[in-house]
């Protein structure tokens, strides 16, 4: 009997989740199922341009279990371009990760990172080191989380 699947951390749920040929009816195609850890795996791998371990350590799963889940996306992503099958994005052994917002002091740069995997220590645009959390994630102002949050000294936060 197979260990079970640990979740793999998905950073976030795509607004697209489904790819056909056209001018093909989707009825009339086969469809493909992409879980949403091999489009997480494609995107860091693929679109940021990590390495395998640091994309792995981003997913909570093993480097050999991350190599195996990008090569199967891989080929799930080339069976539908060379064969032309539809494409559907669902579902996997995922757990959407919490984001923390940051900003660089030196050049203004802003970027996101998932909870648990400690404070970067420089900016990934310029290098500085100077960079802080902000506030674009805290759930403040609308769309936030709906939660109230202490505040401070005079209602400052």
């Amino acid at each position: 009997m197979p260990r079970p699947h640990r979740n793999r951390i998905v950073v976030n749920q795509p607004e697209v989740i489904r790819f056909k040929p056209a001018g093909v009816p989707a009825a009339k195609l086969e469809e493909i199922v992409l879980g949403m850890d091999e489009l997480e795996a494609i995107r860091l791998a693929d679109f940021e341009g990590m390495y395998h371990e640091e994309a792995a350590e981003h997913m909570n799963v093993s480097r050999p279990t991350f190599g195996r889940i990008v090569a199967e996306a891989r080929r799930k992503v080339a069976t539908m371009i060379v064969e032309g099958k539809s494409l559907r994005i669902e579902g996997g052994p995922v757990t959407l990760a919490k984001l923390r917002a940051f900003a660089c002091r030196g050049c203004g740069y802003a970027w996101q990172e998932p909870h648990g995997t400690g404070r970067p220590e420089r900016c990934p645009a310029c290098s500085h080191e100077d960079i802080h959390r902000t506030d674009a994630l805290r759930g403040r102002g609308s769309g936030g989380c709906g939660h109230r949050h202490k505040r401070g000294r005079k209602g400052r936060p």
